[in-house]
């Protein structure tokens, strides 16, 4: 039996590789969105940590860490990074036209970029895999590559960790309180630019893990940030600017139709996330978690 003149097993394999891809547009969605709902920040430069992060994973393994390392290091260092820079940059331009704090971030992509290709070069590296997630393994269907499976869990993992930050702490629940009307959140004596501070860096740290995630399967160069930048944000768009929850299930529903399209129409593969983008859009302008008005 075939499905559209393939066999079902390839189908589904196929559907589990756009998990897969899913998870890192999932991991930059999020982070995206975590930035826009609370600071009501466009941070062009999503895709500019992105790539930091796969470098910064080179920078580990150059100085002697392993994979695992990177895995901890990466995020806390390009999290320091966003730290200081929505404290020094972006901070300055809070209260002003959202457009803004938009041309800064969309400025600082090509300092990160030229930065980047001054200390490495601008040929592409390569970054593999531990060895122990080398290869396939059966997962009933048929084999699929472990270091991919091993990026969708985790992604899971760091999702559940944020749910529990967001939805058990304290800090947690200024952060929902502050993305709700900050002024309230001031009133209560809350130091709200601590909170924004920390909302940035986790923002940015979640991009840095995306991309030291994604280098094993696409390698590391200095314009990575720039095709994953457009993905994030149709990403961000189709769930809803703002909405976590969006950002979740909007990533994997990007990187399915990514995934098949390649399969079934590979011609449309590069523009199957835009014409979704245009359904959703049309369908509901605010995207499938979004709350209407949030961009006023």
């Amino acid at each position: 039996m075939t499905i559209l003149g393939f066999p079902p097993d390839l189908l589904v394999l196929q559907a589990f590789t756009g998990l897969a891809l899913g998870a890192v547009y999932v991991l930059l969605a999020v982070g995206l969105s975590l930035i826009f709902g609370m600071l009501t920040v466009v941070n062009f430069a999503h895709g500019a940590f992105f790539m930091l992060g796969a470098y910064a994973g080179v920078f580990l393994l150059a100085a002697g860490g392993n994979f695992w390392v990177c895995l901890v290091g990466v995020p806390l260092l390009v999290g320091a990074v966003g730290l200081f820079v929505e404290r020094f940059l972006v901070r300055r331009l809070y209260g002003r036209h959202i457009d803004d704090p938009l041309l800064l971030t969309f400025g600082l992509t090509y300092v990160f970029v030229e930065l980047v290709r001054i200390g490495w070069g601008k040929q592409a590296l390569p970054f593999d895999a531990p060895e122990i997630l080398q290869g396939t393994v059966d997962i009933g269907i048929g084999y699929f590559p472990l270091y991919r499976l091993f990026v969708i869990g985790v992604t899971a993992a760091v999702l559940l960790g944020l749910w529990l930050f967001i939805e058990r702490t304290r800090y947690g629940l200024i952060i929902r309180a502050g993305a709700r009307d900050p002024t309230i959140v001031r009133v209560l004596g809350v130091d709200v630019g601590r909170v924004w501070l920390l909302v940035f860096g986790l923002g940015t740290g979640l991009a840095g893990l995306a991309g030291v995630l994604a280098a094993p399967l696409q390698g590391v160069s200095p314009e990575m940030g720039t095709t994953v930048l457009a993905e994030a944000f149709v990403v961000t768009v189709v769930g809803g600017m703002g909405s976590l929850v969006g950002g979740i299930v909007a990533g994997l529903l990007v990187g399915v139709t990514v995934a098949m399209s390649a399969l079934l129409l590979p011609e449309m593969s590069k523009v199957a996330m835009f014409l979704l983008m245009a359904v959703v859009l049309l369908l509901r302008p605010q995207g499938l978690f979004g709350r209407a008005g949030l961009m006023s």
